[in-house]
């Protein structure tokens, strides 16, 4: 059954999305701004940094009382900031004497935030210790530099968790200039999925945003488009193992072929143990246990991006095995019990994806931000049952282009200079 979405603006123009849900007597929201790392601009970090710093204090709350607050009525809240967005999630209670005194605080929290310095050092210190750690794990090197690789010069290749150099550059005034800019009421998105009436959904959602400026919304980016040539990144690691990601910037979200593009990925490596990239690369040479592929969408573009980790004498086999399924597949397309166990499988886990509020209030706060259909579920799940073969094959011939991808390895240099 697909979900019901309510919508409207609040007085200060932010869209809200609601989902009445009466099962449980609680309340998630999640306040999207389009406020991502896709906004540092010359500073890597920014965005993150600003969102780390959002529940920290005000001119007349510290952290701490703002946590107890919160901990009182039995609250969680917690930030989060990617590429393309910066999130303020909440879960609380839905009877009104602990909502009402959680959006309260919060509200004065998201429009009030005076990015005290002490805690600024403290989250730049985690940062860089998080940035640390990230250049000895060879997981997080390849991803880090397959992403920078394949947006180059696109405002994605930037990374979320900025670079030590940019972090330390980071002042009070920064943030405040970066959180005066984009965290207004233009510029964001309110989902709101529990225990409430609609007008107590719409009693809630004045409160939590009332306090923001109008602002304007961000600038739209430009589309990511992919590199005209292959390029091939070489990071020595000495390690057992190389990591390999192979791949190109795919379209954006909302993008007519994004089911198509998801089902053939699916059947090339995201199906388990049933896909083609698990048959060829752990069934029938035991390279490796674990080789996928993945599809990723965001505002401007996203990832098409198959990956693996092989014993450094097997990596040239690897390589090999990745381009040839890939090539395969664009070329015949999929085969039908492939694709039949591949549409099975992604109808079958749909419901499950929804079946929490916590699961749920992800779906309806993408629909908002990326101004998806309100039946965005209905449409997809119909498009996967009307796909055939062709289709998922033209799609992926459409947007995808071996002759053009991006090869990263991250191990040691003998393995890794061997091969192209």
């Amino acid at each position: 059954m697909e979900t019901r979405i309510q919508q409207w603006r609040t007085g200060t123009g932010v869209r809200v999305l609601f989902v009445e849900r009466r099962a449980l007597p609680t309340v998630d929201i999640r306040l999207t701004f389009n406020a991502g790392s896709c906004r540092d601009g010359a500073m890597p970090g920014l965005a993150r940094m600003t969102s780390n710093l959002l529940l920290e204090g005000t001119d007349h709350r510290d952290a701490g009382y703002i946590s107890q607050q919160l901990e009182q009525h039995g609250a969680r809240a917690s930030t989060r900031c990617s590429r393309d967005t910066a999130e303020l999630n909440v879960r609380s209670l839905s009877h009104d004497a602990h909502l009402k005194p959680v959006i309260a605080e919060l509200g004065e929290c998201i429009s009030g935030s005076t990015f005290p310095a002490a805690a600024l050092e403290r989250i730049r210190q985690r940062m860089l210790a998080g940035l640390a750690q990230q250049d000895t794990a060879p997981m997080e090197m390849v991803e880090k530099a397959f992403t920078a690789a394949i947006f180059a010069h696109h405002p994605y290749a930037t990374s979320p968790g900025g670079e030590p150099a940019s972090l330390q550059s980071i002042d009070p005034d920064a943030l405040r200039l970066f959180h005066r800019r984009y965290y207004v009421a233009a510029n964001a998105t309110l989902a709101v999925v529990g225990d409430l009436s609609r007008q107590e959904a719409e009693r809630i959602a004045e409160q939590l945003v009332a306090q923001l400026p109008s602002g304007e919304p961000a600038t739209a980016l430009p589309l990511a488009r992919a590199c005209p040539a292959p390029c091939v990144v070489r990071i020595p690691l000495d390690a057992e193992q190389t990591h390999v990601s192979i791949g190109q910037p795919s379209p954006p979200q909302g993008h007519e072929d994004h089911s198509a593009l998801h089902l053939g990925c699916h059947i090339l490596g995201g199906a388990g143990l049933t896909s083609l990239l698990a048959r060829r690369m752990r069934v029938e040479r035991g390279l490796s246990y674990s080789s996928a592929s993945r599809l990723t969408a965001g505002a401007a573009g996203g990832r098409f991006q198959m990956k693996t980790h092989v014993r450094n004498d097997a990596l040239a086999e690897a390589l090999a095995v990745l381009r040839e399924s890939l090539q395969e597949l664009l070329e015949c397309g999929p085969e039908a019990d492939a694709l039949a166990l591949a549409r099975e499988n992604l109808l079958g886990s749909l419901p499950l994806q929804h079946a929490s509020n916590q699961d749920l209030i992800g779906h309806v706060s993408t629909v908002g931000f990326y101004d998806l259909p309100m039946d965005h579920i209905h449409h997809f799940t119909e498009q996967l049952k009307a796909l055939d073969a062709q289709g998922v094959r033209d799609a992926m011939q459409r947007h995808l282009d071996p002759a053009s991808m991006t090869t990263v390895t991250v191990g040691p240099e003998s393995a890794i200079n061997a091969v192209r």
